[in-house]
């Protein structure tokens, strides 16, 4: 697949996931009142936002100009695992919320090394990618892990309960 269509497609999917977590979240306004689970829905809302930005970058950059994607995505990386890892701590200290630490915790490596690919690009040259293709592939991962986050936390784990 061309990149530049990957991206497109990977954005535009993203986005549509961030508009159908904000539909379950305004059916929810008691998620809200709660700011431990306020933490965790806005972490999940990041999980799908964070990636569609660094998508739309990487098509304005394309392989062309990869200095704007790059850049991108190490500040978005960076904004993301600190918000990450603020969450992780957070988190930590209610055991309602102890099954979410190890899916957060892939997720801050996972932005650690988006910003190292972003950074250093001739990393990617070790399992014979492109730059911007590595950097689909842990995007993906990111999107699969917001994935796993959406089902435990709508499966009513570490949410209050609605009575």
């Amino acid at each position: 697949m061309d990149v530049s269509t990957f991206y497109a497609l990977f954005s535009a999917t993203c986005f549509t996931l961030v508009g159908l977590w904000w539909n379950v979240v305004q059916g929810h306004a008691e998620w809200l009142r709660v700011p431990p689970v306020r933490r965790v829905v806005g972490g999940i809302y990041l999980s799908f936002l964070l990636p569609a930005v660094m998508g739309l970058f990487a098509q304005v950059g394309g392989v062309r100009t990869p200095g704007i994607w790059r850049v991108s995505f190490v500040v978005i990386a960076v904004v993301g695992c600190a918000s990450t890892l603020r969450l992780l701590a957070l988190t930590a200290r209610d055991r309602a919320f102890a099954h979410l630490a190890l899916p957060q915790l892939a997720a801050a490596l996972i932005y650690a090394l988006v910003a190292v690919v972003g950074t250093v690009p001739s990393l990617a040259d070790t399992i014979s990618l492109r730059p911007i293709q590595a950097e689909a592939i842990l995007l993906s991962l990111l999107v699969l892990l917001g994935h796993g986050l959406v089902w435990r936390f709508m499966a009513g784990e570490g949410r209050p309960d609605p009575a």
